[in-house]
């Protein structure tokens, strides 16, 4: 995982007959107008990052200047819909992104919807973006605060998933498929960067585009796998692996899960190492078909001796129980994984 940086270095001029596509995906603070996107596209042209293309099933929504207005931000929408709904998949077959900015969950924390089940929805999106594209760079806010007249505990909700955006997204990022979190919510006021204690005004969305911007110039300036200054996809052929949790029975204060991992580089693999980040203050108790360590709350497997080799697209998986969890929740983990190459 890689915290953005905070203030914007001069940048070098970026431009290609192969833009890099870049999604802005989320809800009404990416769209309905999502005027931001219009601060950072400009923003861009005027430092010499020419060679983007925003890319999204939607089209723009006025904001009173020309900017290239697609993008993927659904007015209303929950991150656990578009997840349990499986609605990603196929925007990301129609768009071909490079890289996602993703500022998604307000919806959510309105409805009360807990951090595990909205960082869970987090990581299957993760999934399905790097199963659209394996060299898949993600961006993702801690969101704005909230404070409308109608939910007092909006703005504390906000408080409570950002705190847990920067681990899962440790978890959750690959050397191959980077996941940088993006400040959003330091320094943005509700009474001045809003209209409504929710949705960005002019100042709002001169913030959010500030803070965007050093984080996808610095991802324009390394060079994004399948866009300009990538001249042969170098990375196709670097160890890479996703991993899957998935509940399979649970009791008063415990679960059974399985976790599948898949190889998605084009490469044999000689092993992997995954993360487990259990919630609901679960532990991992007991693994088979992998071997357990653990270290304040995070569990990590790596491989068994017979499960480890995979070739490319090929699937392995072990199981596991969890002690601790809250019996009025829905067992669930954060994981993330770490393959290793097969060695000639």
């Amino acid at each position: 995982m890689i915290h953005a940086p905070r203030a914007a270095a001069a940048p070098a001029v970026k431009a290609s007959a192969d833009p890099v596509r870049v999604m802005p995906l989320g809800d009404s603070i990416t769209g309905s107008p999502g005027c931001w996107r219009a601060v950072l596209w400009n923003r861009l042209q005027s430092t010499g990052y020419t060679g983007v293309d925003f890319v999204g099933t939607l089209g723009p929504q006025g904001c009173g200047q020309e900017h290239d207005g697609d993008n993927e931000g659904h007015g209303g929408e929950l991150v656990t819909n578009t997840a349990d709904r499986n609605l990603l998949p196929a925007r990301l077959a129609a768009t071909r992104p490079d890289v996602v900015m993703m500022h998604f969950g307000t919806n959510d924390v309105w409805s009360n919807i807990p951090p595990d089940r909205i960082l869970a929805a987090y990581t299957k999106l993760v999934e399905q973006m790097r199963a659209s594209n394996p060299d898949m760079r993600v961006l993702v806010a801690q969101i704005i605060p909230m404070n409308p007249g109608t939910c007092a505990a909006c703005a504390q909700r906000v408080v409570d998933l950002n705190a847990r955006i920067p681990a899962w997204a440790g978890a959750t990022s690959t050397s191959r498929s980077p996941v940088t979190v993006v400040d959003q919510w330091t320094g943005f006021s509700t009474a001045t960067d809003t209209y409504d204690g929710v949705h960005p005004d002019a100042s709002g969305d001169d913030r959010i585009a500030a803070r965007w911007y050093p984080a996808l110039a610095a991802l324009l300036d390394e060079g994004v796998p399948g866009g300009p200054g990538d001249p042969g996809d170098p990375g196709d052929g670097e160890p890479a692996c996703t991993a899957t949790f998935r509940a399979v029975s649970s009791w008063q204060g415990g679960y059974q899960g399985e976790v599948t991992v898949t190889n998605t580089s084009s490469a044999p693999l000689s092993g992997w190492t995954v993360t487990v980040v259990p919630s609901g203050g679960a532990r991992v108790t007991q693994v088979w078909n992998g071997t357990l360590t653990t270290a304040s709350g995070t569990a990590t497997v790596t491989n068994a001796a017979w499960n480890g080799a995979l070739a490319p697209g090929a699937s392995a998986g072990f199981g596991l129980i969890a002690g601790g969890a809250d019996a009025t929740g829905s067992p669930s983990a954060t994981v993330g994984c770490t393959a290793r190459a097969a060695t000639s």
